[in-house]
This record gives C-alpha cells, sequence and structure tokens, in this order.
C-alpha cells in the first residue's frame, strides 16, 4: 500500500503536460494583448491603403 501512495506521490509525468498548458496560457495572453492594442493602428494603416486605391 505504502509503495503504491510513493509512487503516486513521485511520478511528475504530469508536471510536463501543466507547464505545456501554462506556457500556451501565456502565449495566448500576449496574442490577444497584441492585437488589442495594434489592432486600431492595423485597420487604419489597410484603410488609408484603401482609400489611395
Amino acid at each position: 500500500m505504502f509503495s503504491a501512495v510513493k509512487s503516486l506521490v513521485k511520478d511528475d509525468s504530469g508536471a510536463t503536460l501543466v507547464e505545456y498548458g501554462l506556457l500556451l496560457a501565456l502565449v495566448a495572453l500576449a496574442a490577444i494583448a497584441s492585437m488589442t492594442l495594434l489592432g486600431g493602428n492595423i485597420k487604419a494603416l489597410f484603410s488609408s491603403a484603401a482609400n489611395e486605391l
């Protein structure tokens, strides 16, 4: 019984999945923030280019 509990405590195979999940969340947050901040500028740039045509 104790050996089964010890093996569960020492098992860290799920840690990599958690780390990838946190990394993915950080990348998604950075992408959303950059799109929010730059979205208006990019829209204005394309509108200006469309008006020039």
